[in-house]
């Protein structure tokens, strides 16, 4: 039985741990040649490693207009073009209000708006009829967290995104939509709490305590909303954000 990606091309962005290397997974085990990226080499090489023949690994910061040139360079010239575009590449850090950095500001939207722009700009001429492009926002950009309003921020901005670009690229037959988990147990998650493994496990059951479904997510259950929308399945599905929260954002 085909794969729900068979044949198909897709690159994910942010590939070498947590949503982005659950998703590149179950890109490859559905058919489809993968290629991940990420910033770090040792990282890239085992992300490549975990998902298998179906894999190809590139260095990219995808902030780095030059690098993202490069990628897409690659791409054409191996595979031709793109089917699926899961920009996931990003982070964010805690900081209140009050003790925000200039850094910190440049660090955050350089990363989750920035990157995802250029991101999905300079893919366009690689973009198959019918390509699926997926953006990672966060429950967090239409919420209020404390200590992370930069980072929702810039989350906020990836949704706003999506709606005006369904309508620029309205003629190319390209769906746009914008994935937005809930807390998920990735180490960009857990890290937020320091190196503390006490910490972090606090941090994780005070974020279990406010999702109705009484726990956080996993990388996996991100992924399959991803191949849902990454797949002919959602053919009919533009412009949403998906969540995918344990119902946090419905109370």
């Amino acid at each position: 039985m085909a794969g729900k990606l068979e044949g198909k091309i897709a690159l994910v962005t942010g590939g070498t741990s947590g949503i982005g290397l659950a998703t590149a997974k179950r890109f490859a085990k559905e058919g489809a040649h993968v290629y991940v990226t990420g910033r770090r080499q040792a990282e890239l090489d085992a992300a490549v490693d975990a998902i298998g023949k179906n894999a190809t690994g590139v260095r990219v910061d995808s902030s780095q207009l030059a690098q993202l040139d490069q990628l897409y360079e690659q791409i054409r010239a191996e595979r031709g073009h793109l089917d699926v575009l899961f920009a996931n590449a990003g982070g964010g850090s805690m900081l209140p209000l009050g003790a925000i950095t200039e850094e910190q500001y440049d660090d955050t939207f350089n990363r989750n708006v920035k990157g995802v722009l250029f991101t999905v700009q300079k893919a366009l001429p690689l973009l198959a009829k019918g390509a699926s492009v997926i953006l990672t926002g966060s429950t967090a950009g239409s919420a209020g967290t404390p200590a992370f309003s930069v980072y929702s921020a810039s989350k906020a901005a990836v949704r706003a995104f999506v709606r005006s670009w369904i309508l620029d690229l309205k003629d190319r037959n390209v769906r746009v939509n914008t994935l937005s988990p809930g807390a998920t147990r990735t180490p960009g998650l857990v890290e937020l709490a320091g190196p503390d493994a006490a910490q972090q496990q606090g941090l994780v059951d005070y974020l279990a305590s406010q999702i109705p479904l009484g726990r956080v997510g996993e990388p996996d259950e991100i992924a399959a909303a991803a191949l849902f929308l990454a797949s002919d399945e959602a053919s009919f599905v533009n412009g949403v954000e998906l969540f995918v929260d344990g119902g946090q954002q419905q109370i």
